[in-house]
């Protein structure tokens, strides 16, 4: 349960204002159709975060518990140190839209998430807690959490939220995980 309840949290603060986030704007401005814009999000976040958590689940496979504490206490920290830089949107993820709105969610987001800061985070995570499953699923709810209140509300919520403290707190949430992974936190898990 711990594994899905960090994940959920980590990834629904580091999501605020993450440029997948200002994509859901985008298409809820776009589009006006929530529906298909929050299924494409999901269908998308799962696919892309359960290849995520099994390379996780794999890396982990391949280093020693010794070895591995190390790569993952400095990884929580450079995802620290990386929610701190603000996103660019590249408007060429939103120019799909002859696909449909489904289908167009579906890819952008797919494509918007490869190499960004939650997808690595959900690498490391499913690394640190050696449960793909639980991994995924909070993941996957932190971006819902983060996106959804975004498609639907918009605008109104847009200029609400302060990106920069909500970036804060993920950053200190992974700098603690960091530390305490280095300190030997994650030993119950083999490492």
């Amino acid at each position: 349960m711990e594994a899905f309840l960090i994940s959920t949290g980590v990834v629904a603060l580091a999501e605020i204002g993450d440029k997948t986030q200002l994509l859901a704007f985008i298409l809820a401005a776009k589009f006006r159709r929530p529906v298909p814009i929050v299924l494409g999000i999901l269908v998308a976040t799962l696919a892309n975060h359960a290849g995520a958590g099994a390379l996780g689940a794999w890396i982990t496979s391949l280093v020693s518990p010794g070895v591995m504490r190390w790569v993952l206490g400095v990884s929580f920290i450079a995802m620290a140190a990386w929610i701190l830089v603000p996103d660019e949107f590249d408007e060429d993820d939103a120019k799909l839209a002859r696909y449909g709105v489904f289908t167009t969610t579906l890819i952008a987001f797919f494509l918007a998430e490869m190499g960004d800061k939650t997808q690595i985070a959900t690498v490391a995570l499913a690394a640190q807690y050696k449960s793909v499953v639980m991994v995924v699923a909070g993941t996957t709810l932190g971006m819902m959490l983060a996106n959804v209140p975004a498609v639907i509300l918009g605008d109104r919520i847009a200029n609400r939220i302060p990106v920069r403290v909500v970036h804060g707190v993920a950053a200190a949430i992974f700098a603690v995980l960091g530390v305490a992974t280095l300190l030997g936190a994650g030993e119950r898990f083999g490492f």
